[in-house]
């Protein structure tokens, strides 16, 4: 249990929120959501104590355990991956190094004795003795192969590390988790294990991510920083972000009388129970609207960007045929091989694999930027293509600014080029920033702006909701489900695949697997797991 009582932060004259009053109790998972800059990891930072909130006070419950998920990749280069994990419970690695330090004495007296038993009972009592097979599990599971297990942390890659640090957090059975984005560069099956094993999680949870159907499948109430303060509501992510949308067409609508409004919002309510209760999530412990008060919903201050893909010309009947494709990298790796597809007329195709590589690959090659190893691909002669890349380094090695920027992809004057801008979130002296100074997140919406420019028929996304806040991802989510061209993309977004993609091509070193369907059911099919584990089997 974690409790908040009369909190603020404020650095200089800004002020993140204050007077803040909540509690975080065992059995919930808190999802943390807010427009960046709203102070979501601040709050996990001064809940971990690694931030001093100007006033007030953050208590846990007596005797409890906290863990955070580390964003220090390499402060344990030097350790091992299994001492690594087990550092997560500080107690019992402590009372561990005591008795290694007891037991290698030469000297060892009869006062050694009497300590190395304690240690000994309040080891057994924290079921030391099973420590290593526990973290081991949770390694594991988490997609880390037993062969890295006892390798220095410097050997991994940053993607191993990543898990890593998430088994530390996750070890020891922590009475209350603070995960600020826990589901960054992992792969859409060790997200699924992560959502199972934290329904199954019984203490206090907080979470930050940008991952929609990661906050919908763990959390039962939802944390809203806006307006300068900190609210509290039951339900996921899907309900508030339905219900603050809902407020704000009644608030737009001024003639809309009260009664009125709180008929339709508890329609929506009940509708919306109705559906959750279907979902994983749902368990007698997680009542997610009981304590809902309807006169607390109100409009969100978030904005929005436009994001509004139109096609100059409709396409023919021949989007793309691809035939006995394959790709290898550098040190021979086989990404993918005799990859045969042909894209029909108004599909949505995402593209999976356990290598991310793969589908970078393959974009690379279907867009001239790169030779495949064999193989051919062919677009058809109406196809006009916008491709989002998964690295755009390039694109801002230059010190224009964002209006002499954008007007490289297009055709038009000043006054066009900042209204493109400004459906992006850029508005005044922000469209005059020098691009190689932009933010991550800022990046990926100039590139949006420009793929919208081409007026494109096809849209090629690789892994698109990177660096992009919660608000992007559902504007950009919303129009690509409106959008009538084809869409190839890649992504590790679970919701954005699953409302996006009508056909599923999955890409292995052996071939791949290819389904017209939706992406919650290729993942729940038994079948496809069978085939799956066939053509990634080592031979």
């Amino acid at each position: 249990m974690i409790t908040i009582t009369n909190l603020a932060i404020q650095f200089g004259k800004r002020v993140l929120y204050k007077d803040v009053n909540m509690k975080f109790t065992n059995g919930n998972i808190y999802g943390v959501i807010g427009a960046n800059g709203a102070g979501k990891s601040t709050l996990i930072k001064a809940i971990s104590g690694e931030l001093e909130p100007s006033k007030g006070s953050i208590t846990l419950g007596p005797g409890e355990r906290m863990s955070v998920l580390s964003q220090d990749h390499f402060k344990y280069d030097q350790e091992t991956v299994m001492d690594t994990v087990m550092m997560g419970h500080t107690v019992l690695w402590n009372i561990m190094k005591q008795r290694e330090a007891i037991y290698a004495k030469s000297d060892f007296t009869d006062e050694d004795g009497i300590k190395a038993a304690e240690l000994e009972e309040k080891f057994a009592e924290l079921d030391g003795w099973n420590a290593e097979s526990d973290a081991a599990i949770l390694l594991s599971g988490l997609g880390i192969k037993e062969e890295f297990h006892h390798q220095l942390m410097s050997e991994l890659s940053g993607n191993q590390k990543v898990r890593v640090m998430l088994a530390q957090a996750l070890y020891g059975n922590p009475d209350n988790l603070l995960l600020d984005e826990p589901t960054n560069d992992l792969d859409l099956d060790t997200v699924s294990w992560l959502e199972d094993y934290l329904a199954n999680f019984e203490h206090t949870v907080l979470v930050v991510s940008h991952d929609r159907h990661f906050l919908d499948a763990v959390s039962t109430h939802t944390v809203d920083i806006d307006y300068g303060k900190i609210n509290l509501f039951a339900g996921n992510y899907s309900f508030w972000y339905q219900s603050s949308q809902l407020a704000l067409r009644q608030a737009q609508n001024q003639r809309a009388k009260a009664e009125e409004k709180r008929k339709e919002l508890e329609e929506f309510i009940r509708r919306f129970s109705a559906n959750v209760a279907k979902s994983k999530q749902t368990t007698s412990r997680k009542k997610m609207l009981e304590k809902l008060n309807i006169e607390e919903i109100k409009p969100s201050s978030r904005k929005y960007p436009g994001i509004i893909f139109t096609m100059e010309r409709e396409p023919g009947n021949q989007i793309l045929e691809v035939h006995d494709l394959k790709a290898v990298t550098e040190d021979g790796t086989v990404l993918f091989d005799n990859l045969n597809f042909t894209v029909e007329k108004g599909e949505k195709v995402v593209f999976l694999s356990h290598n991310p590589r793969a589908m970078t690959a393959l974009f690379e090659i279907i867009n001239g930027n790169a030779e495949p190893a064999a193989g051919t691909y062919k677009w058809g002669i109406t196809i006009t293509t916008a491709y989002l890349p998964l690295d755009n380094t390039k694109f801002f090695e230059s010190d224009l600014n964002l209006v002499d920027w954008l007007s490289q992809f297009g055709t038009g004057n000043e006054v066009f080029f900042k209204g493109y801008l400004g459906r992006m979130l850029f508005s005044g002296e922000e469209v005059l920033k020098k691009v190689n100074v932009l933010s991550g997140g800022e990046k990926m919406r100039c590139m949006i702006a420009r793929m919208q420019l081409k007026n494109a028929n096809c849209l090629i996304l690789d892994t698109p909701t990177n660096h992009l806040d919660l608000e992007s991802i559902q504007a950009f989510n919303n129009n690509l489900q409106q959008f009538k061209g084809n869409i190839l993309f890649a992504s590790h977004d679970h919701e954005f695949i699953q409302t996006v993609a009508n056909r599923i091509i999955e890409l292995t070193p052996k071939g791949s697997i290819d389904k017209l369907m939706e992406y919650d059911d290729y993942i729940a099919s038994d079948a496809i797991k069978e085939l799956r584990q066939k053509m990634y089997a080592e031979d």
